[in-house]
């Protein structure tokens, strides 16, 4: 017997399919969660006939290491039940409203999926993810009376701060606009539980051609939609309904789901840990001549750098608070996991991409904190800034871009303070340039020149960096 449709999916991507969906489908194999899948595809495009031709199964295979150990496995998933397009297939889509087992609303529509757009959720259909959202929340109101059992779990996955609560801010805006009853709204915010939620998963999507080739060959049969994912995976939902978690039963039998009141603990732990550790080792790896992060990590002396880097300076800097010193170690160790994963090519200068930014966000505040601790051991992450400066220091074209001189070629780099940084590295000596850097409140949003000593400990790291070169000083660094 078919199992019912549990979850109404806005979006196709390798991410919902290869994160969310991998969670339903385990949790059914296990006779716990017994729920599909009805996937809302946004445009008319062949690829909802991959899934019809399939009947909505796929195969995800998961390369990489888990507890240091190599993983190479596959799984044939079964959580879709149908997959209908938006544009042509509304109504139907609609008419899922009315049925009882739905409970669970999951979306992936990138980041500008959530935003305001006024317009009429009677539309056939409406243009924005939030009125389609709203159009079957309202055919669902209708059909149940305002029923308080009828609410859904709405989980946005989009990577955006506080994902749920902006989803719903903008829905009663919608309903507003739409002049919807007033005895709707109150439906919508109290029997309704719109979660934040975090997911991390790298998804590349397809495989290689010749891999998929391969596997096929393997498994005795073609799939059209195979992916690949590596082994870690995260979705930390925000809640603290008791019917919510209830309806959540998938997580009781998947580890990496993590149902609590509070996710900032986890955005926390993969800001500094996982996106730091990416950030200060991103210009040392690029300036050392390694084109991608496995590439680094085979290296002997880059890889002793990121592991002491993240266990001895970042990590605690870190515990504390809601953060024990057993999360943020076991943590460390899968991002070590991660970094090493011979699947991905994970390339530094897409890492790269607004550096200045990720540096401001998610580096500068553990740099400044471990000035605040006196103690505070710092050399791998001036390293890791200090390199960050001198890949900033750019030539300029005719055709006004800068670009990054590493051993004779040139990089393209993507940074809005790419202008200002060339400028900085237009006074005369080093401390006047690091000076320069630390006073742009443009980039820090303070002035961090008069913090003590942080102006001579870099002048000092970068003229090392200067005389010797990066490699040589990863090759020689000691505590």
């Amino acid at each position: 017997m078919a199992l019912p449709e549990k979850v109404l999916q806005f979006g196709t991507g390798v991410l919902l399919r290869g994160l969310p969906d991998v969670y339903l489908d385990l949790a059914n194999k296990k006779g716990l969660f017994n729920g599909r899948v009805l996937v809302v595809k946004s445009t008319d495009t062949p690829g909802s006939d991959d899934f019809q031709q399939q009947d909505g199964l796929y195969t995800v295979v998961v390369r990489g290491f888990e507890n240091g150990q190599a993983v190479d496995k596959w799984d044939l998933n079964t959580s879709v039940s149908r997959v209908l397009a938006a544009n042509s297939q509304w109504e139907t889509i609609l008419a899922s409203a009315a049925n009882p087992d739905m409970q669970i609303v999951i979306s992936n529509t990138t980041e500008v999926g959530i935003v305001l757009v006024e317009e009429s959720i009677h539309a056939n259909p409406p243009a924005s993810f939030p009125a389609k959202l709203l159009s079957f929340l309202y055919k669902r109101y209708q059909h149940f009376n305002g029923s308080k059992d009828a609410g859904m779990v709405v989980i946005p996955t989009e990577l955006i701060s506080d994902n749920g609560h902006k989803l719903q801010s903008i829905l009663l805006e919608l309903a507003t606009y739409n002049q919807l009853e007033p005895a709707f709204v109150a439906w919508l915010e109290n029997a309704n539980d719109f979660c934040n939620s975090l997911v991390d998963r790298i998804v590349p999507g397809k495989l290689p051609a010749a891999e998929a080739e391969t596997i096929s060959k393997a498994l005795g049969y073609e799939d059209s939609l195979m992916i690949m994912a590596e082994p870690y995976s995260l979705w930390a939902i925000e809640t603290e309904r008791a019917r919510t978690k209830e309806i959540l039963s998938f997580a009781s039998v998947n580890p990496g789901v993590k149902l609590t009141h509070d996710i900032s603990k986890y955005k926390e732990l993969k800001l500094r840990l996982l996106n730091a550790t990416h950030s200060f080792s991103c210009a040392l790896a690029i300036l050392s001549g390694f084109e991608t992060v496995k590439e680094a990590m085979a290296s002997d002396q880059f890889r002793a750098f990121v592991l002491t880097l993240m266990m001895e300076e970042i990590k605690p800097l870190v515990v504390g608070g809601p953060i024990t010193e057993t999360e943020a170690a076991d943590f460390a160790q899968q991002v070590v996991d991660r970094f090493r994963n011979n699947s991905l090519e994970h390339r530094w200068v897409n890492i790269s991409m607004q550096y200045s930014l990720k540096m401001a966000s998610r580096c500068m505040p553990l740099i400044l904190k471990s000035y605040e601790q006196a103690n505070s051991p710092r050399k791998r992450m001036l390293l890791g800034f200090a390199a960050y400066l001198l890949l900033m220091r750019t030539v300029q074209d005719g055709d006004g871009k800068y670009y990054a001189e590493v051993s004779g070629q040139r990089i393209a780099l993507t940074d809005e303070k790419l202008a200002s940084m060339h400028i900085c590295w237009q006074e005369p000596n080093l401390e006047k340039t690091v000076i320069a850097v630390l006073q742009d409140i443009s980039i820090w949003n303070a002035n961090l020149s008069t913090i003590p000593g942080f102006v001579q400990d870099l002048v000092q790291v970068l003229a090392a960096c200067q005389q010797q070169g990066v490699i040589e000083i990863l090759r020689t660094l000691k505590d």
